[in-house]
This record gives structure tokens, sequence and C-alpha cells, in this order.
């Protein structure tokens, strides 16, 4: 069993910067993939990005690329989210997540496929 503690999240203008955390207990860490996804109100859940177990790779969804960056420490079971250029339509609870299984050649992007969730830290975005 894996538990994910996000934090970070807050209240920040447009154009600004946040960097979330995702804390994880268990041993297994290393092993897994990570996610990030968000859900704002009235929409459904979607993906932001994922880094693999060693964080040789990454992936982003359209919307966020070349402002957010997702990068891993293994040795501190923690992986993190940096949100740079931050705009209202980023506004939303954001969730980590954890893949126990290994997937090539790029970390998972469907939420179905993750196996553990963070309770999810709040990201808002003023004009």
């Amino acid at each position: 069993q894996v538990q994910l503690v996000e934090s970070g999240g807050g209240l920040v203008q447009a154009g600004g910067s946040l960097r979330l955390s995702c804390a994880a207990s268990g041993r297994s860490f290393s092993n897994y993939g990570m996610g990030w996804f968000r859900q704002a109100p009235g929409k459904e859940r979607e993906f932001v990005a994922a880094i693999s177990w060693s964080g040789g790779s990454a992936y982003f969804a359209e919307s966020v690329k070349g402002r957010f960056t997702i990068s891993r420490d293994n040795s501190e079971n923690t992986v993190y989210l940096q949100m740079n250029s931050l705009k209202p339509e980023d506004t939303a609870v954001y969730y980590c997540a954890a893949d126990r299984t290994p997937r090539l050649p790029a970390p998972s992007a469907v939420a179905g496929l993750y196996d553990y969730w963070g309770q999810g830290t709040q990201v808002t975005v003023s004009s």
C-alpha cells in the first residue's frame, strides 16, 4: 500500500509560479511511475504530467507543455510539479498518483491505470 500526500497548492496571480510536492510512503516508490492530474469544478479529471520510475522519461499534456515541469527525488520519496506562467484556466484540484506497472516508452496519461491517489491540493490562479 502506498499513501500519497500533496502539498504546495495555494492562490497565485496569473503569470506566477507554484511548486507542488507529493510525498509517498512505502519502500517501492522508486519502482512506480508517477503522474499529476487535475480536476476543475464541473469538469472531468484530466492528465497534466507523468514521470517514469527512473525520472528518465516525462510526458506532458499539451495545455501545460513548456510551462510545467515534473521531477522526482527517489531518495526522498517525493515527486514535484513546477508550474510556471500560470493561467486562470490552470485553477483546479491537483492530484498525484502512482502506477505500479512499469510502462514503456513513457509513463501513462490514463487515470484508470494508476493504482494509488493522493487527496489533492487546490491551486487557484487569479486573473
